[in-house]
């Protein structure tokens, strides 16, 4: 068999069929053979040798979306508003991106798997934590953030939201994430950093709703 020229191409291909099929089918009604009969001319022995699983191929897309839709670069350059505004922003688009929460919410079972929560892990340390130092800094520089801390508070904000909020990780009802999310808002403010405003407030809130239907 003549060997693949352009795998990045292969990998793009699954992952764009992955996404679609996770969207209007659900992750746990999507088999790896219904990726393979999507793409047509791909064996499961031709996505195995790029994805170890299904569970990995989820993860992929997630950072797939969030790299064509990135909620910071599209706050980054704008000048009408300050760091905290642009931090806002950034949670405002991303909250209000569908098809991201969508996903978010079937990814929420995948993770009690140690090897895909580590890489989780890794992968909003590496892609979130320099964004949310970025802004932080320049929300001190402006004065519409007032903390010491914006680099420990950079590294923090991704584990609380994408771990310790996690009750695949974390346990607990939706009514305990609703507490957790208002202490991390709380918590925030008293740092320094007022964060959480009504318009973010109302956004989670939704989001806890539908983790409550799934």
């Amino acid at each position: 068999m003549a060997r693949n020229k352009y795998p990045e191409i292969t990998v793009e291909r699954i992952l764009n069929a992955a996404q679609r099929l996770f969207l209007e089918k659900g992750y746990e009604n999507t088999t790896i053979q219904d990726i393979v009969d999507a793409l047509g001319d791909l064996t499961k022995g031709a996505i195995y040798h790029h994805f170890k699983s299904k569970e990995e191929i989820l993860d992929a897309v997630g950072d797939k979306m969030f790299f064509e839709n990135n909620p910071f670069e599209a706050v980054m350059e704008r000048k009408d508003l300050n760091g905290l505004q642009k931090l806002q922003e950034a949670i405002r688009l991303n909250q209000s991106d569908e098809n991201r929460v969508n996903l978010t919410i079937q990814s929420i079972p995948i993770t009690q798997n140690p090897r895909i929560l580590v890489g989780m892990i890794e992968s909003n340390r590496s892609m979130l934590t320099p964004y949310y130092q970025k802004l932080l800094e320049e929300g001190n520089r402006d004065g519409s953030i007032h903390t010491e801390y914006a680099k420990e508070i950079a590294e923090l904000l991704p584990l609380m939201t994408s771990l310790w909020l996690l009750p695949s990780v974390f346990p607990g009802t939706v009514d305990e994430m609703r507490r957790k999310f208002r202490f991390m808002g709380e918590m925030l403010e008293k740092m320094g950093v007022p964060l959480v405003d009504d318009s973010i407030a109302a956004l989670v809130e939704a989001f806890f709703d539908k983790v409550t239907e799934e």
